[in-house]
């Protein structure tokens, strides 16, 4: 009896290996809580495309926007855990909305899979040129004398904008004035009109309006310096403790064999680090940052301990 149990068991496993190693057996949808357009969608496309070319098999990359990035989270975590739905999630639906959130149609802890980061993108501080400012230091002390004064434009309520900016007015005593907007092209062109004067969003919707003269970029928000924007200092460099780098990752639903997670997690690694995807996310400043599970789920701990005292502080609350 225990002879036939082992045999039975050592079938099962062998069953589910070899489906692993030939992951994807059937067409995979990656599905993307935001919509076409968007950094998320860039990558998506981006992996499929090469994932494609390494496995002959059809990959299907389905925009699944809402709700800030729950909704095609929560479709992912609602999907079957055989290896054909994947998705590439961010910050907010991972991590930050369980602060802002009283409810989620998901547990980003009990209902996903993780599997690997994917890229890291530097947020950017700039200011109106009219600030007369060309400092972290020197913007730093003009809004200490200013409280209340000055308006930050965001991508919207809770979003990383929104908490990096929340979090440099908390760390230097100060208050600033919070403008929303639909996307990072409509900040920005805020931030030339001098209707707010900062923003702290990637950098790659800032650095195309630089040679304008109407805009500065004093800092970015990584805990080290980009290799993609070597002379531009970190905020920590400038004394702000501030760090809000834009990641992403890739997850599927939770069951989603350990084969099968060690399988994928190899085929995109190899994807995001080929030569051909780190010229295309360098030109969007993008660096790949493949990792495992674990590591991932270490980051998302790290960015929950982060801004849920910002969040506080600022009592912000989406619903």
């Amino acid at each position: 009896m225990k002879r036939l149990i082992a045999t039975v068991v050592a079938l099962v496993l062998g069953t589910a290996g070899a489906f692993a190693q030939v992951w994807p057996a059937k067409p995979v949808r990656i599905i993307v809580p935001f919509g076409a357009g968007s950094t998320p969608d860039l990558v998506a496309r981006l992996i499929a495309d090469q994932l494609k070319q390494q496995t002959k098999q059809t990959f299907i990359v389905e925009n699944k926007p809402g709700a800030s990035g729950n909704t095609g989270t929560d479709a992912v975590a609602k999907s079957a855990p055989d290896g054909t739905t994947i998705g590439i999630s961010i910050g907010g639906p991972l991590a930050i909305n369980t602060l802002l959130f009283a409810h989620l149609p998901y547990d980003p802890s009990k209902d996903l899979s993780l599997i690997t980061m994917l890229v890291t993108q530097p947020s950017a501080l700039a200011v109106n040129a009219s600030l007369g400012v060309d400092s972290v230091p020197a913007l730093i002390e003009l809004i200490r004398k200013n409280p209340g004064k000055y308006n930050y434009g965001s991508i919207g309520t809770g979003s990383l904008s929104q908490l990096a900016m929340e979090a440099i007015a908390l760390k230097s005593g100060t208050k600033l004035v919070h403008v929303p907007f639909p996307s990072s092209p409509q900040a920005v062109e805020a931030l030339i009109r001098n209707d707010v004067q900062m923003v702290c969003l990637p950098a790659i919707s800032i650095t195309p309006q630089l040679g304008g003269g109407k805009i500065k970029m004093l800092a970015i928000s990584t805990a080290k310096r980009s290799e993609l924007l070597p002379g531009v200092p970190t905020l920590k460099e400038a004394g702000v403790d501030v760090e809000a780098d834009a990641w992403s990752g890739l997850v599927g639903p939770a069951g989603l064999p350990a084969a099968t997670i060690e399988r994928i997690n190899h085929l995109v690694n190899a994807a995001i680090t080929s030569p051909t995807i780190r010229t295309k996310l360098s030109a969007q400043l993008m660096e790949p940052i493949p990792d495992t599970p674990a590591e991932f789920r270490a980051r998302i701990n790290a960015d929950i301990a982060r801004w849920k005292p910002v969040i506080e502080a600022a009592k912000i609350k989406i619903n």
